[in-house]
């Protein structure tokens, strides 16, 4: 006996569709996985911000200290000029001396178009001569202000507030 042969005819055509399915999948799964690391990847950066309260009594105290630093580069404490940096931290030294350590405060200001190397330089040294706190200053000392600790030295004025 002769064998049949039996062929398997396709029903359709094949089909050269893409199957999304698949696809579709892997995103959703990709989306979950990066939702869930998104949130342990942020670094965090530790910021000391002051706190903001506005004090409409004067300071107690008129011996404030308050550093300027102008255009030129020349240090005053308190409206007085001083020689160069060594002499500003031999000078601070002493009158920051002559107050208790939670007192030894010390106010800059800085001329909009001071260098801001010089700045960091004139802080150093306050830290140098022994200032605990160091707070930027943004208003204008009025004229006649005199270095607290010195011979016939009158009181300092008020320094502002040290803004945030």
């Amino acid at each position: 006996m002769a064998k049949k042969r039996q062929w398997v005819k396709p029903q359709a055509r094949p089909n050269s569709d893409i199957n999304v399915t698949p696809l579709v999948d892997v995103v959703l799964v990709l989306l979950i996985i990066f939702m869930v690391l998104t949130p342990l990847l942020e670094k965090d950066i530790e910021v000391r911000v002051p706190e903001t309260e506005v004090e409409n009594t004067p300071p107690e105290t008129n011996d404030q200290l308050v550093v300027q630093l102008t255009e030129q580069g020349a240090i005053k404490i308190n409206s007085e000029t001083v020689g160069g940096q060594e002499d500003y931290v031999n000078r601070l030294k002493r009158v920051l001396a002559a107050k208790p350590r939670d007192e030894r405060v010390v106010f800059f200001m800085a001329e909009d178009k001071a260098n801001y190397g010089a700045l960091i330089v004139v802080m150093d040294g306050a830290k140098t001569a022994g200032a605990v706190v160091l707070g930027m200053a943004t208003e204008d000392l009025p004229q006649g202000a005199v270095v607290p600790g010195q011979e016939g030295a009158a009181p300092a004025p008020e320094a502002p507030a040290p803004t945030p």
